[in-house]
């Protein structure tokens, strides 16, 4: 079923998540959920905080951006209660977006690389260490169950200029191609 994405404003997205156990309610049914309005919404990653969940759970698919000679590098995968042990390598920008966040983009600097813990949808517990636009997906969706939006480290003068913007996108004045929950003010 597809999911409404929470929008920016919404409290949620601002909130550190809870891990999570195996007896989760309907957890599978969650994670194909999320499969789904990811894809629907053409996002590569999505954390349950944007579907109005604070729980410490996402999901990514970075294959399908990968160049056609690069595919078997992109990973597709769930994480359930991830930790981030270690961000190494030097920053490097990247333009990102996020489903919350419809119609802004901006340059975040982050490391090369990320060392996680993580259990999978089975619970079969993970220590991984991924590099480059992997790493960067993952750093991104991790943020999102730590509270944190990528608009939040963006250069100072681009949060400026994008202030106005949020404010529409807060008061529910965006369109987007799926269906977005506002917070109501």
């Amino acid at each position: 079923m597809i999911l409404p994405i929470f929008a920016y404003g919404q409290p949620v997205l601002k909130k550190k998540a809870s891990d999570i156990n195996i007896e989760y309610p309907d957890l599978t049914k969650l994670i194909d959920d999320m499969w789904e309005t990811m894809y629907f919404a053409y996002g590569v990653g999505i954390a349950a905080p944007q579907i109005g969940l604070s729980i410490r759970l996402f999901i990514i698919d970075s294959i399908q951006i990968m160049d056609d000679d690069k595919k078997e590098e992109g990973i597709k995968k769930v994480f359930i209660n991830a930790q981030v042990i270690e961000e190494a390598g030097d920053l490097w920008a990247y333009e990102e977006g996020c489903l919350s966040i419809p119609d802004i983009r901006g340059d975040v600097e982050r490391p090369k690389k990320v060392r996680i813990q993580y259990y999978d949808e089975n619970f079969n517990k993970h220590d991984e260490i991924y590099e480059g636009i992997n790493a960067r997906v993952i750093q991104h969706e991790y943020d999102h169950i730590e509270g944190v939006l990528f608009v939040e480290k963006l250069k100072p003068l681009k949060k400026k200029l994008i202030q106005r913007r949020l404010g529409d996108i807060k008061s529910g004045k965006v369109k987007a191609d799926y269906k977005l929950k506002f917070a109501r003010l």
